[in-house]
């Protein structure tokens, strides 16, 4: 009688054989980059000629190696720091300073890079943040009570009073731009405020100002703080537009002010900001206008950013040396920062007696001569539109929601 072959037998062999021959493939592929690499190492003149041969024999291998090392070289020297020199350097600020006279609508963008100078890490320069966990490495966290706003930040609260700036869109969430003084009606933090904690159950949203970074217990699509409103008991939420959320279209935060200030301008100057996250609201660019009647873009940044090549002008230099020279060629004085003066201090909300104990981080030390207890729960804000449905009460409403998707 004729035996019947195992069908089941005879797939599992053949599953098997063809696994090995794929392992034995991509073997095969790994040794042959290997020895390519190994070879593309060397200069040209000191190759045998076996090592040539090798190389016309596997061509296509040293072709994607050397595509692998352009993009490898490309993205270095995108996060290289470069630096124009003193010369090139005044040139280009008394460019910048032309464009800022000249300019009847100027709004500027700021990142990460003009906090640098008040010991906060920025995001994705040479150490940076994103930077250092890319890197595998660990970063600590900045004691931002202990910062205090730059010299950037006080000349752009100047350039504001001097009506040469209308608007400020900022990415930063380290409240320094409010401490400068700035007005709050020119400001738009658009991912957040870290001393801001406001009750959207509220309406119009209320909002409280406090002297401490209310982030403690806060992360990605998790906003509660652990206090609650004195108005009507909901939970407080921060205002922080946390890594991997959708940025102001999830918690906008004066996003209103920025998009008109956007509509509005003729010149946008771009400071400290890698702008890989801004390129990405196309509002706040005007794309829907022809590219002859979009704001001129004026970028000072160390890096290369994804903005460069539509820019009339790149300015490669730490922001606070531009910001001065700047000021320099405008003749205007740079005003100093001044603790008893800083707005912080005026508008923080007292917390409750049961709330004193809510939070571990430290408070920001109160200008000198003023007690210490009393800053420990802050100054009582009074009642008003600047407490309710005030600065970051814009942008929470339905109709509003529509209106800036409609704008996006």
């Amino acid at each position: 009688m004729e035996e019947v072959p195992d069908t089941g037998t005879s797939a599992r062999a053949e599953r098997k054989a063809l696994e090995k021959a794929k392992i034995q493939q991509r073997e095969s592929e790994r040794n042959i980059l290997r020895l390519v690499g190994q070879v593309l190492k060397k200069p040209e003149a000191e190759r045998s000629e076996e090592e040539a041969a090798a190389l016309l024999l596997h061509r296509d291998a040293a072709e994607e190696l050397c595509r692998r090392r352009s993009r490898r070289d490309g993205l270095r020297r995108k996060q290289e720091e470069v630096f124009d020199d003193a010369e090139v350097l005044k040139g280009k600020v008394q460019q910048l300073a032309a464009a800022v006279r000249q300019a009847s609508h100027l709004v500027v963008y700021t990142g990460a890079g003009i906090s640098t100078a008040a010991s906060i890490p920025d995001y994705r320069g040479p150490n940076g943040v994103w930077t250092q966990l890319q890197r595998g490495q660990a970063v600590s966290s900045s004691d931002l009570s202990q910062a205090e706003p730059t010299l950037t930040h006080m000349c752009i609260r100047m350039l504001h009073e001097e009506k040469l700036v209308k608007h400020v869109v900022s990415q930063n969430c380290d409240g320094l731009h409010l401490r400068s003084g700035l007005r709050r009606h020119a400001l738009s933090e658009l991912h957040g405020n870290m001393f801001i904690e406001v009750c959207t159950s509220c309406s119009p949203v209320r909002e409280y100002v406090r002297l401490f970074d209310v982030t403690e217990r806060t992360s990605l699509h998790r906003h509660a703080t652990g206090r609650s409103c004195s108005c009507c008991g909901a939970e407080l939420r921060d205002t922080i537009v946390h890594f991997g959320e959708r940025g102001s279209l999830e918690q906008p935060l004066n996003w209103e002010g920025a998009v008109e200030a956007a509509r509005r301008a003729d010149v946008i100057l771009c400071l400290g900001s890698s702008l890989k996250v801004l390129k990405k609201y196309s509002c706040l660019w005007s794309m829907n206008r022809p590219v002859n009647k979009r704001p001129k873009l004026y970028i000072v940044n160390l890096q290369w950013t994804p903005k460069d090549d539509l820019a009339v002008l790149k300015i490669h230099g730490r922001c606070d040396d531009v910001m001065r020279r700047l000021m320099e060629e405008l003749n205007l004085q740079i005003p100093a920062y001044d603790r008893t003066k800083d707005p912080i201090f005026s508008l923080a909300a007292p917390l409750r007696p049961e709330e004193l104990h809510s939070h571990t981080r430290e408070l920001i030390a109160p200008p000198s001569g003023q007690d210490r207890g009393s800053a420990d729960c802050g100054v009582q804000m009074k009642e008003g539109p600047h407490v309710q449905g005030g600065w970051f009460g814009r942008g929470y409403g339905k109709g509003r929601r529509k209106r800036r998707k409609k704008a996006a």
